[in-house]
């Protein structure tokens, strides 16, 4: 595009950037939400997870984000053991679902008001799982790729749980 300079290039993108992760936010929130506790014991597929070990596994692995981007510490690193850790109903889940709710809201509004103050240049910048030296070799181990890579997950999550609960409808 003539007349834009590669700072209005960035910033357009860094804009779109946020977009796209209200939109997924908002989208997980629309299908798991509304469910009811039944519902949310209902299973991708015979003999696969749960509706609510998919939420809670997003839920961990969002919160897995805070200070992979710098963002801040853990909220809930107990989820780990519950939906990373472990497969689907090989540990008894200590939350419901109004608490994996209230848990979901917290972790991504501090995700939110974290990644919603990064510049463009603040999204190419290494994420903490990459020392220094390995970020001069590799560049592209950024938080942007890392975000994208977390969209991705979200996103193929999210089909299944739409999926699921077409089946309880």
């Amino acid at each position: 595009m003539e007349g834009r300079s590669r700072n209005d290039h960035r910033e357009i993108a860094h804009r779109l950037r946020n977009r796209r992760v209200e939109i997924q936010r908002g989208t997980s929130r629309q299908i798991i939400w509304g469910l009811s506790s039944e519902q949310l014991e209902q299973e991708v597929a015979p003999g696969r997870n749960r509706l609510i070990y998919l939420w809670g596994h997003l839920a961990a692995a969002n919160d897995g984000l805070l200070p992979l981007l710098g963002v801040g510490e853990r909220l809930h690193p107990e989820f780990d053991v519950m939906f990373t850790s472990n497969p689907d109903k090989s540990v008894p889940l200590t939350v419901s679902g109004p608490s994996l709710k209230a848990a979901w809201q917290e972790i991504h509004q501090k995700l939110w008001d974290g990644i919603s103050k990064f510049s463009a240049a603040d999204w190419a910048q290494r994420h903490t799982a990459v020392s220094e030296e390995d970020f001069e070799r590799e560049p592209h181990r950024n938080r942007f790729t890392v975000l994208l890579g977390r969209t991705a997950h979200l996103a193929y999550h999210v089909g299944q749980a739409t999926l699921a609960r077409l089946k309880t409808e």
